[in-house]
């Protein structure tokens, strides 16, 4: 994008992160942000089809964006959750701590079930303007094989998940973005394994230097994201958080194919 492009994508990014229109809410139109913010229409829609690619707006029929966050779905009501009558520790490092929890689910009787306490971890999926993803193709001895991942790792105490996932970027890469977006916060592994896992987007970056993680940098490429279904489909993308954060990429993109055919 152009300097003219790039101003408008900030400004409507900093109104959208300013909380100025609430979930669900009816974004303006094309016409009207054209008028008022001095922009081509086709200029425009490469500012919005970023900030939807990026989660920023949704895309609701022809030309029509709102900003995500309504569903129309409710939450239940009426349903218990599990009593945690207790818990204590079988095994505890820097790196993994095993648990056994005394646990009695609604209407049944109370036992023991084992929690795996993994580390809080931030994993970036970073885009150029040709795009193409920033990826890794490493060994991982657990599974015994090659594959390709984004950047990502753990969560320092006392620092926020973005700057890990900027300092995990440069670290393992030597590439810097240049804006990153958070996605979605989740757990890979609900049902016994605690381990918050958080996924940025990033677009843009500069060369600031060689990798200085030598242990987690591997082969370093940028990777089209048109292969990234033949990746998958040849089973070379390892890690939830590889998947997580290319599938929304991928989901984004269709949806805004979808919007233009229209």
């Amino acid at each position: 994008m152009g300097p003219k492009t790039t101003k408008v994508y900030e400004t409507l990014h900093t109104r959208l992160a300013s909380g100025e229109y609430a979930p669900g809410d009816k974004f303006p139109s094309e016409r009207s942000l054209v008028e008022e913010l001095g922009i081509g229409r086709t200029a425009l829609r490469q500012v919005l089809a970023r900030l939807v690619a990026e989660g920023a707006l949704e895309v609701r029929g022809r030309s029509s964006y709102r900003v995500p966050g309504a569903v129309s779905v409710e939450r239940p009501t009426g349903v218990e959750p599990w009593r945690i009558r207790g818990e204590r520790n079988l095994y505890d490092n820097r790196w993994v701590k095993l648990q056994l929890w005394d646990v009695e689910p609604p209407g049944m009787k109370p036992f023991e079930h084992h929690v795996v306490r993994l580390h809080h971890v931030a994993i970036t999926a970073v885009l150029d303007d040709q795009d193409r993803v920033l990826m890794m193709w490493r060994y991982r001895f657990v599974p015994q094989q090659f594959g390709w991942e984004l950047p990502g790792g753990i969560v320092d105490a006392g620092e926020e998940p973005a700057d890990t996932a900027l300092r995990e970027v440069v670290e393992e890469t030597g590439w810097r973005p240049k804006s990153l977006e958070h996605v979605v916060t989740y757990q890979p592994m609900v049902g016994m394994v605690d381990s918050p896992h958080e996924i940025f987007v990033g677009h843009g970056a500069e060369r600031v230097g060689a990798p200085t993680d030598l242990e987690e940098a591997g082969h370093i490429e940028w990777v089209p994201l048109a292969d990234i279904p033949g990746l998958m489909a040849r089973g070379e993308l390892m890690g939830s958080g590889t998947l997580v954060a290319l599938l929304h990429i991928l989901a984004n993109r269709r949806v805004q194919g979808a919007t233009a055919a229209h």
